[in-house]
């Protein structure tokens, strides 16, 4: 199926969490944020200090009530991605957003690439030069039951010295890079990729790392705001699979020639993330 992320979705769309966004949500001195709460979960932030380089490891924590969702970086027909912003008088700039192995829902003709447990987004910061430090983030996330409720709340939050042990938030952090797909590997990879001249599929050769029959999930991120997952003529044979990946329409004009994408394979327990690049 191509999934365009952007669309309006054809549940009931609930706005009224979105004045959480006028309440900041901190901890002196902490290392954890307070915990900001709507109707279909909570969330907050976790930070140790800075390390002698400035870079700092952080996360966003969420953790959906039973029966509730919410999303990955490219969400299904049209979810909510998650969204940080870092206020920039902070100095401090967010490098990156990593993303555990997701899960794939279907609800009739609403396909939807989420977390349906509590799941912590690592981030990568820097902080300039030395001295206390002042996190303050903005949140935007989806999260979804049987109506979809825009969630935002401003996360803030005051480092202490990196010399002093944090246990809890090591431990947090750690579990999250966990969840992580792994980069390619000698049993795990894309091995050949090709555009067909329409561009209408993606042929992707892969090594699995085990050796049963069914068919891989396959989560192909290109344009921003677009994912495409519908298998055409998928075949096993013990560690090697050859599938061909519907891609359909892409925005208009649009030259994939230098462009990387991106494809997550999820085998069984594990799962890889790796970099299509189009010449």
């Amino acid at each position: 199926m191509m999934i365009i992320s952007s669309g309006p979705r054809s549940l009931l769309i609930a706005v009224v969490s979105a004045v959480a966004a006028l309440v900041s949500f901190s901890s002196t001195h902490a290392e954890m944020s307070a915990w900001a709460e709507n109707e279909g979960g909570r969330m907050r932030l976790v930070a140790l200090a800075p390390d002698a380089g400035g870079k700092i490891r952080a996360a966003l924590q969420i953790e959906p009530k039973p029966g509730w969702i919410t999303y990955w970086k490219e969400p299904g027909n049209s979810g909510i991605p998650p969204q940080i912003t870092i206020a920039a008088e902070s100095g401090v700039t967010l490098d990156a957003i990593a993303y555990p192995v997701p899960k794939h829902f279907f609800n009739g003709a609403i396909e939807d690439i989420a977390y349906d447990a509590p799941v912590t987004l690592p981030l990568s910061l820097t902080a300039p030069g030395k001295g206390p430090v002042t996190i303050d983030a903005a949140a935007f996330i989806g999260i979804c039951k049987d109506i979809c409720i825009p969630f935002q709340a401003n996360l803030q939050l005051k480092l202490g010295p990196a010399i002093q042990s944090r246990p809890e938030e090591e431990a947090i952090l750690q579990a999250a890079d966990a969840r992580l797909p792994k980069p390619p590997s000698q049993d795990f990879d894309v091995t050949a990729h090709a555009m067909s001249p329409d561009r209408k599929t993606l042929s992707l050769d892969l090594v699995l790392p085990g050796e049963g029959k069914a068919a891989p999930d396959i989560i192909v991120t290109g344009p921003s705001g677009y994912a495409f997952t519908k298998q055409i003529g998928g075949k096993r044979d013990g560690a090697t699979f050859k599938v061909d990946i519907a891609i359909g329409k892409l925005p208009k004009d649009y030259d994939i020639a230098g462009k990387q994408w991106s494809v997550l394979v999820i085998d069984g327990e594990r799962a890889m993330e790796t970099t299509l690049a189009f010449q």
